[in-house]
């Protein structure tokens, strides 16, 4: 479905209010269990609060359609390489054929492939948006993600404008090999390419980013900010205990972790998010900061640094 379409969905989308009290029979959708706190919340009081829970602050997955909904000003997305997808390289066959994960995963979201790209406004400021989709085997980065990724890159050199690049992946596809490894560095490379023409570059990590994209253009940003809880890294954590034989913190590979030891920039609740890149953006860009913002300037000076 094209995402023009989703947003259509969206607008007719209506909920149907009910009393807590409510019999068990109600239609699917309406009500959500958190999964951090195990409060029964309304479908439709999440969709106001940018999907996080109203009792603890659990940020709930999203696709990247909502988040793209969420993030850029109001009927200024564009998307860009839509017809762009993954092709079966390598005849990759394991538990079942490369051609079969494709088309499940083409049918279960409804995109061509894991990543979504396209011109926006954000604050005002003309970007190149990229945000990658967990439900497309688990927005994992092959040949056309890598490819999509570069591309926007060039865009935004080519009309001046900023990137923003959204995460959430479990890292290289496995089912392309080497092809998808090769995607590291050629993103990495344009990473570079617009540093050199002066752009800004901002990375927002979502839960979870993980593997080949975490080690490569997910964290060349001039500015990462990540969402609060979220898992980053590249390997499992059962994996690094058993290579250097210790024990690792409980909140080991979270956000706030990394933002402790000056990894990342921030970790900003989802509801904060448009803003405080606007912000960061008005800073990069030479704008200025209107002496009302200035309580919020701290969201973009890395962690141990002072406002």
């Amino acid at each position: 479905m094209p995402i023009s379409d989703w947003f259509k969905a969206r607008e007719g989308r209506k909920y149907t209010t009910t009393s807590a009290d409510a019999p068990g029979d109600l239609p699917d959708g309406v009500w959500v269990k958190c999964p951090s706190c195990k409060h029964t919340l309304y479908q439709g009081d999440l969709d106001r609060v940018a999907d996080v829970c109203l009792h603890c602050g659990h940020h709930f997955d999203i696709d990247a359609p909502r988040r793209i909904e969420l993030l850029v000003d109001e009927g200024t997305f564009e998307e860009t390489e839509a017809g762009l997808t993954s092709v079966d390289p390598l005849r990759f066959n394991a538990a079942k054929p490369y051609t079969e994960s494709l088309a499940k995963a083409k049918a279960a979201s409804g995109l061509p492939e894991a990543i979504v790209t396209g011109r926006a406004l954000v604050g005002g400021h003309p970007v190149v948006l990229g945000v990658l989709d967990f439900r497309f085997i688990a927005g994992s980065m092959g040949s056309a993600v890598g490819e999509k990724i570069a591309r926007a890159f060039r865009l935004a050199k080519r009309e001046d404008r900023a990137v923003i690049m959204v995460t959430r992946s479990g890292g290289a596809r496995m089912q392309e090999g080497m092809l998808s490894l090769m995607q590291m560095a050629k993103t990495a490379a344009e990473v570079g390419r617009l540093a050199s023409a002066g752009l800004p570059y901002i990375s927002v990590l979502a839960n979870p980013t993980m593997g080949g994209v975490t080690a490569s253009f997910a964290v060349l940003a001039d500015v990462i900010f990540a969402e609060p809880g979220a898992l980053v890294g590249f390997a499992g954590q059962r994996i690094i205990e058993q290579t250097i034989h210790q024990s690792l913190p409980k909140n080991f590979r979270t956000a706030e972790y990394f933002e402790e030891y000056g990894m990342l920039d921030a970790v900003v609740p989802r509801g904060e998010l448009t803003t405080t890149i606007a912000l960061t953006l008005d800073y990069l860009a030479g704008a200025g900061v209107p002496a009302a913002a200035e309580g919020a300037a701290c969201r973009i000076v890395s962690a141990g640094g002072e406002t």
